[in-house]
């Protein structure tokens, strides 16, 4: 949102794209289905003028104009329109009365680097929007089961639709949870052999993305529960257990996340723990090494004065005996040292 603009109004890119945005629309029924490229306004109207439902996937937002001319077309309130134009919204879901909107966070990780990506979707009484900024082919899995073939008796209603496309992204929370299972775990395993400088900023970098995911996911799942509790005309009562499901999937992905946040919390102490011991180490050897030494510094020191009547100055083995007795001390408390186990 552009500081200064009032809400809603019509918001145009202030760095244009050369490259256009792609929306796919896909209209079916139990027997049939056809998919299409859409170019225009008037092409959006004359598919909603169709039987079946209708689902209009924009995969790539780059050009904001086409994509207003489309809702402009669906007839769209200026503020959702804002929302979708804007992809830093929060996880939340909005009932305009004759649309439903949902805002949710889609996740990825390469390498080591997550990435987040807004997803929204515009559930009408016979229609779905679906809008990602990036190309990602999130959905995929759902139009290959479209184009398959196989009995499509639920996905005739638009709420049996938008419910599968939010259920494949929570599906997708589990595969990034699966990875970020193995980097704790990897990281567990390096604290126990001992840290190293990488250790501090991996588990930083960690617990950063565990408190993104929470943060997106929390409101998920309270957004469930109010749809589930409060209802829509737009969502049918039969979509209640397949809710429920999605429900119990958020709370399972919540549970696992506070799982993992309680491992870090285990091995940032583990890590602190780590350090200490081996610092107690160091400390240990550098304060027997100062006792050995202590006495034959005094040792030493005694010798070392300039006094002129000193017996030992003129003994024909007084150096060799000063020596002796050093390294039987030294040796002594050595031993002594070990015997109290103290090394």
């Amino acid at each position: 949102m552009q500081a200064g603009r009032p809400p809603g109004e019509r918001l145009d890119p202030e760095a244009p794209s050369a490259q256009a945005t792609r929306i796919h629309a896909i209209v079916y029924d139990a027997s049939s289905i056809e998919e299409t490229d859409v170019a225009s306004a008037e092409q959006v109207k004359t598919l909603l003028g169709r039987s079946g439902v209708k689902w209009f996937d924009v995969d790539m937002l780059r050009d904001v104009q086409a994509l207003q001319q489309m809702c402009a077309a669906l007839g769209l309130h200026a503020l959702l329109v804002e929302d979708l134009v804007n992809t830093d919204q929060r996880t939340k879901i909005e009932d305009y009365g004759s649309v439903l909107f949902i805002v949710l966070k889609q996740f990825s990780l390469a390498g080591e680097r997550m990435t987040d990506e807004q997803i929204s979707l515009v559930l009408g009484r016979d229609f779905v929007l679906s809008v990602g900024a990036k190309e990602t082919n999130q959905f995929e899995v759902v139009r290959d089961y479209l184009r398959s073939g196989k009995p499509r008796d639920r996905l005739e209603h638009a709420d049996y639709l938008a419910y599968r496309l939010l259920d494949s992204i929570v599906d997708g929370y589990y595969v990034v949870l699966d990875r970020l299972s193995d980097r704790v775990e990897a990281l567990e395993a390096e604290l126990v052999k001992g840290p190293t400088a990488r250790s501090l900023p991996v588990m930083f970098e960690i617990k950063h993305d565990l408190l993104f995911l929470r943060k997106a996911i929390w409101p998920l799942r309270e957004m469930l529960n109010s749809l589930l509790r409060d209802g829509t005309p737009l969502v049918r009562h039969e979509m209640q257990p397949f809710l429920r499901d999605l429900y119990d999937h958020c709370v399972q992905v919540m549970e696992t996340i506070e799982t993992f946040r309680e491992m870090q919390a285990g091995n940032l102490d583990m890590y602190m723990s780590s350090l200490s011991v081996r610092q107690n180490e160091v400390m240990k050897v550098l304060t027997v090494a100062a006792t050995i030494f202590l006495p034959l510094t005094f040792l030493a020191g005694i010798w070392g004065m300039n006094f002129e009547i000193m017996p030992e100055l003129h003994w024909r083995f007084g150096y060799g005996l000063a020596l002796a007795i050093m390294a039987a001390l030294a040796v002594g408390m050595v031993a002594y040292f070990r015997h109290k186990r103290w090394m």
